[in-house]
């Protein structure tokens, strides 16, 4: 797909087309992402919905989308379209994430080793304030690190993880 960008930034543009069209088939619309590899362009959308998606989810909001953003023409260059879901080890980006997966234990990669030459910290997620991931180790004992220090946050594949993940989507989809 091509198009000619009419300014702003791509992502929010990607986003308004693309919400309300994920809602009208019963999806939550998870991220979007517009990312270079190698040469290519790639416009990444991630859905989900209680119990997760199937191949027939992304195909329809592959088909859904496809239209409307051409019409739209938000994206200067050829690119790429992929609709997926987010995956189990899911990362989170948005504030709405973090809000939605308090309790579930993630995995938080930072740029540089902790004190302990720790890259890597699991820890049950409390919640987000501001630039402030706030995290409780196996003892319960808070602590928070800052968004600038961590490469990523993803949620962590663990069996009680995902036991109530359906209950999550009410946080997300609003």
């Amino acid at each position: 797909m091509a198009g000619k960008k009419h300014g702003g930034n791509t992502v929010a543009a990607v986003t308004t087309i693309a919400k309300p069209i994920a809602e009208r088939l019963g999806l939550i619309l998870w991220d979007v992402r517009f990312v270079k590899e190698g040469a290519s362009w790639y416009l990444r959308i991630f859905i989900d919905k209680p119990g997760g998606v199937t191949l027939d989810d992304c195909e329809a909001m592959s088909r859904a989308i496809s239209d409307p953003l051409d019409e739209a023409d938000p994206i200067s260059q050829a690119y790429f379209l992929e609709v997926s879901s987010p995956g189990i080890e899911r990362e989170l980006t948005r504030p709405e994430h973090f809000e939605a997966m308090k309790g579930r234990d993630v995995s938080v990669t930072l740029f540089r080793p902790t004190e302990n030459g720790e890259k890597e910290i699991i820890a049950e997620l409390v919640g987000l304030d501001g630039d402030s991931i706030m995290l409780a180790d196996l003892d319960g004992v808070r602590f928070n690190i800052s968004k600038k220090d961590a490469v990523s946050v993803r949620l962590y594949d663990s069996e009680d993880n995902f036991a109530d993940v359906d209950s999550d989507f009410d946080e997300i989809g609003n």
